[in-house]
Formats: C-alpha cells, sequence, structure tokens
C-alpha cells in the first residue's frame, strides 16, 4: 500500500480520536489492541488490517472511504454532536463546581449576619474536598474514568487538611493526619494501576 494512504488512514484515526475525546489507549481498548498499534498507525508506521478499519469507521459512525480519503467536505455529524455533547457536560460539571462555592459564599453570609465570627472561615475549608466530590461524580459518569485516581488523592488530602484545620482552635495538633495520608496514597497508586493492567 503506498506510504500516502497510510498517512492519510493515519490522520483520519488521530483526528477522528481526538474529535471524540478519546486518549490512544481508550481506542485500543475498544479495539482490543495495544495503544502501541494504535500509535503506529496515527504514526503511519502501519496500518490496521481491513477488519479493524471497519470496526474504527463503526465506531465513530463513518464509513470505510471516510478513513481511506484526504479531503472530507463534511465533517461526520456524529462526530460533531460527540464534540458538542463533551463541551455541554465539562460546562454542566464546571457550573456544577461554582455552585458549590456560591452555596458555600450564601452560608458563609448568614452565618456573618447572625454574629457568628468564630470558624466562618471554615466553610470555604470544606468547600473545597466538597468540590472534588462533585468533580469525581461528574468525571465517573461523563468523563474518562482514569482520572478519579487523581480526583481521589485530591480529595483524601482535602479532607485531611480540613480536618487538621478543624482541630488546630482546639490546640490538637493532629499533624500525624498527613501521614495517614502517605500509605493512603500507596493504595489510591496501586489501585490505579491495578486497574490499568486488568483492562
Amino acid at each position: 500500500m503506498p506510504n500516502e494512504l497510510k498517512v492519510v488512514i493515519a490522520k483520519n484515526i488521530a483526528a477522528l480520536r481526538s474529535a471524540n475525546g478519546m486518549t490512544q489507549i481508550d481506542l485500543a481498548e475498544k479495539l482490543n489492541y495495544s495503544d502501541k498499534a494504535v500509535s503506529k498507525w496515527e504514526r503511519a508506521e502501519s496500518i490496521p488490517d481491513i477488519f479493524v478499519l471497519k470496526q474504527i469507521a463503526d465506531l465513530f459512525s463513518v464509513s470505510v472511504d471516510y478513513l481511506l480519503q484526504e479531503d472530507h467536505t463534511n465533517v461526520p455529524s456524529s462526530t460533531v454532536k460527540e464534540v458538542i455533547r463533551k463541551h455541554n457536560r465539562g460546562f454542566i460539571t464546571a457550573i456544577s463546581i461554582i455552585l458549590v462555592w456560591l452555596l458555600a459564599t450564601f452560608i458563609f453570609m448568614i452565618v456573618d449576619a447572625l454574629g457568628i465570627e468564630n470558624s466562618m472561615w471554615f466553610i470555604f475549608v470544606y468547600a473545597v474536598p466538597s468540590t472534588f466530590v462533585v468533580w469525581l461524580v461528574f468525571n465517573s459518569i461523563w468523563f474518562n474514568r482514569r482520572r478519579n485516581f487523581m480526583i481521589i488523592s485530591l480529595l483524601m488530602w482535602s479532607v485531611l487538611a480540613a480536618a487538621y484545620l478543624t482541630l488546630l482552635p482546639f490546640e490538637v495538633n493532629m499533624w500525624l493526619l498527613f501521614i495517614v495520608g502517605i500509605p493512603a496514597q500507596v493504595i489510591i497508586i496501586l489501585w490505579s494501576r491495578l486497574k490499568r493492567n486488568r483492562t
């Protein structure tokens, strides 16, 4: 097969994958191939066989001809819809996170109006782990679940920090809480590796 066609197929696979918000690992998993194979396809070092080309075409709702053509006058409507859907989901997630901080600000104003001055700033301290909880929920539903391990790590450290800051005014120096976070972080890292190897 001419090298030019390899390059065309490579560009089309990479463009469709990117437009659908997928990593090379995501595409490899859906095709039951290694991410190294996908990387070679996208670098035009090799090409998938006709059966895999058909799988890729079906996955992105295009024809096999689309993968073989260099010029595309029309972007597949499914690809456009998927990009719009990803953007909308991103906006919904961002709005939900902003709502957490809006609620925290509202509670802060109420507490301030009631004249309760002690510990008012704790409202914003607890807004941080709440933010990560909201992000984790939306990421689990709509986005790349591999990112969950990073979000869980941030959630764990923010909860430990919130607990530490809560006990600090009572002259309870619980800095050892952060030592607990070290083995917990190791567990999260090992868990992420375990999940990746299983898939």
